[in-house]
């Protein structure tokens, strides 16, 4: 099967991860997925192939060589964004793209306009994977599997090509941030690795935000209308009311680059009662604890307006893994070499997000992020070009032949 072959197959899956059910994986779709893909592996012939209980994948490719060369993994993650609808995706390939205007949605009057999302303009004359307009995609981080299979399969068929041994490894959840929650790093066995869920060919990561979830809590009084002068609280109120003071300038739509942000995810209720929910994110260590001081101090207020209307829960989700990663630099620099020895212009950048690489670093895995190549994650404007997808396969396979060459 070629990389889009793969990649057509596995957005297929619905595999939707959820906050809800405190299970892991959280939903049953990704094991269904899981299963499909192990399936895969014993029949390419891979060695060490095992599946747990959580979900998570794990397998050999041998060494072909005698010299005495690193081992190394690759690592994408089975689930997509509990943002948008993950079932039912209906991908559609528009061929050779000529710049305009895609109606992914004539019934719906959805189209993926370059006015919208300049970027476009980086692939006319390419091939673009997108939506119908009703899903998201699966580019985050289905585009990684599929790239990580394509180049294990083409090292497996060609071994003219010498390399270590080589581990990949599948998890579950990491758009709701447990995917390396029970991941065994010493099971994997690895001296580093690449997570293959960044976004347009060429970037390459080994810095993210510092992460964590906030779940507000609001309990109001409700009281009727027509007698509420002085007694209701309504808890939908002080919710917007907490929300219009945090700065509205540190939203992810008004920041770029290093800045860091306030998100609010969700927020429902009745006037009896309501939840919100947060992401608070940084890059800066010292300037994400000063933000999670923010809301605590502002719930300290909303308290002092509406006593005892308000509990938080602030929970760390992950951290930059810059401080795992840069003691290690050569293996980033091993593949910004990959990507330019195969004609991909390195982009080293900051992820305004994380990856189940960032957790990974900091339980003895430094391990850095590559393009996936896919744009728009978690809605229905995601697309993917082929053609990324396909560099990002040379890049697997140039890395494994740079690590022994090297």
């Amino acid at each position: 099967m070629t990389v889009v072959d793969r990649f057509l197959k596995y957005v297929k899956f619905d595999t939707e991860s959820s906050t809800e059910t405190g299970t892991t994986p959280s939903t049953p779709g990704q094991m269904v997925l899981a299963r499909e893909l192990e399936k895969e592996l014993h029949e390419m012939g891979l060695e060490d192939i095992s599946l747990d209980e959580k979900g998570y994948i794990m397998a050999t490719l041998p060494a072909n060589t005698d010299k005495k060369v690193p081992t190394i993994g690759f690592v994408a993650h089975m689930d997509t964004s509990p943002d948008l609808t993950g079932k039912d995706v209906n991908p559609q390939i528009v061929k050779n793209y000529d710049g305009k205007d895609i109606i992914l949605n004539k019934e719906l009057n959805i189209v993926l306009s370059p006015n919208d999302f300049p970027e476009m303009q980086d692939y006319v004359g390419q091939d673009l994977i997108v939506t119908d307009g009703k899903t998201l995609l699966g580019a985050d981080d289905k585009a990684g599997i599929a790239e990580i299979l394509t180049a294990i399969k083409y090292l497996k068929d060609h071994p003219e090509i010498k390399h270590g041994k080589i581990r990949i490894g599948f998890t579950p959840d990491e758009e709701i941030g447990a995917g390396a929650d029970y991941f065994d790093v010493e099971k994997f066995g690895c001296e580093w690795a690449y997570t293959m869920d960044g976004g347009p060919i060429g970037e390459l990561e080994y810095e993210n935000f510092n992460a964590a979830g906030v779940k507000i809590n609001i309990q109001g009084r409700s009281v009727h209308p027509g007698y509420a002068k002085d007694k209701m609280v309504n808890a939908l109120v002080v919710a917007n009311k907490l929300v219009s003071l945090l700065p509205s300038n540190e939203r992810p739509e008004h920041t770029t680059g290093y800045e860091g942000f306030y998100h609010l995810t969700n927020i429902s209720g009745t006037v009896d009662a309501a939840t919100v929910g947060y992401i608070i994110r940084d890059h800066d260590r010292e300037i994400f604890e000063k933000r999670k001081k923010v809301m605590l101090d502002t719930i300290a207020f909303i308290n002092k307006l509406y006593p005892d209307s308000t509990t938080v829960e602030i929970k760390d989700q992950y951290y930059n893994m810059r401080e795992k990663v840069e003691p290690v630099k050569h293996v980033v620099d091993l593949a910004f070499d990959a990507m330019t020895a195969v004609g991909v212009t390195p982009i080293v950048k900051p992820i305004r997000g994380g990856t189940d690489g960032a957790r990974l670093s900091f339980m003895g895995l430094p391990c850095p992020n590559i393009f996936a190549g896919g744009h728009n994650f978690h809605g229905r404007y995601e697309f993917v070009p082929i053609q990324s997808m396909e560099k990002a396969v040379q890049v697997i396979v140039k890395i494994a032949e740079l690590v022994t060459s090297k």
